[in-house]
């Protein structure tokens, strides 16, 4: 019997809430089993997230005690039900639509964090990793508690970038340790796996790592978390957007046009499941000659701009295409906090200021009292 047929075979001793076995349910995803560790997901009713915690557990143990399984990532997920209008006579004018609820009631907060934001881009080689990055490293030099999470599963950049080496320790039970660098707590996949392993993982699992990452560390209390995106709006993407009550997106691109239309369709997703847009950074710029101080528009200039004034979202800054940025960050030394009175240092730290001070107006605005008058 395969491992996929021992745990589903496991699942027929999980019953349901409301009847029948787990196995038999219809709310299991594909069971993927890799290196003696079983991922899947539950699929449950919205409103029923909160009371799902104890199937979910259920589940999981259920997929440990399979012999050869050494442990089970399980996890929840949710989509809100589309309403049914009852069909309108040929004489009948359509009922206009009711107001909607928000798509993610199911968003479940990190404990300790209080802005999540995503770093995005439509697409891979724009320099989404190395903003995010220095974006991070800018928070905290304005005196803020910051974590980044490294979620591009399969091209996890931030060991190298923060220069951090070795693996997490744990802090009791599943619970990992960050690792820290410069003074700023990190997560990434690339701790825990060996930096030549070629990452081949289904949806299913790159998931179930992203959440694993977000909710199984010791974040601690954090003013700010960075989330550095995988490129393209896939299931990462989706997941994140749709499991964690994200304050923002930061989207990244260069100025030239093939970039730019992916950078639209990531817009495009993040306003889908109603994720607030916080700005589009364009990303090498332009290029400063070392040798003659002539300035290049390599890739073009100002489109990421146009895009967000087309978008109706904010402009947040350029980043100059520069040799100084690329070997620092090769070399773990990231200019915020190696050259810091640069004026790169200056680009990333005038964005960071941008960024929390929207973050900090979208607070302040939810957390207005509401004025009754008798």
């Amino acid at each position: 019997m395969s491992d996929k047929a021992a745990i589903l075979k496991a699942l027929e001793q999980v019953s349901m809430p409301g009847g029948g076995t787990l196995a038999a349910s219809g709310a299991l995803s594909d069971i993927i089993v890799h290196q003696g560790k079983a991922y899947f997901s539950l699929s449950v009713a919205a409103d029923q997230v909160a009371n799902s915690e104890p199937l979910r557990k259920a589940a999981e143990e259920a997929a440990k005690a399979v012999p050869g399984i050494a442990s089970a990532l399980v996890t929840l997920t949710a989509e809100k039900a589309p309403s049914r209008a009852a069909p309108a006579s040929a004489q009948e004018k359509p009922a206009a639509p009711a107001a909607s609820g928000p798509m993610n009631p199911a968003r479940i907060a990190v404990q300790g964090v209080k802005h999540i934001i995503a770093v995005a881009s439509g697409k891979g080689g724009v320099g989404k990793s190395t903003t995010s990055c220095n974006l991070a490293l800018a928070f905290a030099a304005r005196g803020l508690k910051v974590g980044v999470l490294d979620a591009d599963i399969y091209g996890p950049s931030m060991p190298k970038l923060f220069a951090i080496h070795g693996k997490p320790t744990l802090a009791g039970g599943r619970t990992l340790n960050p690792m820290q660098n410069y003074g700023v707590k990190v997560m990434s996949i690339g701790f825990l796996v060996d930096e030549e392993a070629a990452m081949i993982w289904r949806g299913p699992m790159v998931i179930s790592a992203i959440q694993q990452m977000l909710r199984e560390v010791a974040w601690g209390e954090l003013d700010i978390l960075v989330v550095d995106m995988p490129p393209g709006t896939g299931d990462a993407q989706l997941t994140m957007a749709q499991n964690v009550p994200l304050a923002g997106a930061v989207i990244v691109s260069t100025p030239q046009d093939l970039a730019l239309i992916d950078a639209r369709r990531g817009v495009a997703m993040f306003r889908k499941v109603e994720v607030p847009i916080l700005g589009v950074i364009e990303n090498m710029s332009y290029f400063i000659a070392p040798d003659t101080g002539k300035r290049y528009d390599i890739f073009g200039h100002g489109g990421a701009q146009a895009e967000a004034v087309r978008q109706g979202v904010p402009f947040l800054g350029e980043i100059p295409l520069a040799m100084n940025i690329r070997e620092r960050s090769d070399s773990g030394l990231p200019v915020v906090v190696t050259e810091p009175d640069g004026p790169h240092a200056a680009a990333y730290l005038a964005i960071a200021d941008r960024v929390w001070g929207l973050l900090e107006r979208d607070s302040a605005r939810k957390a207005a009292p509401r004025i009754v008058f008798d």
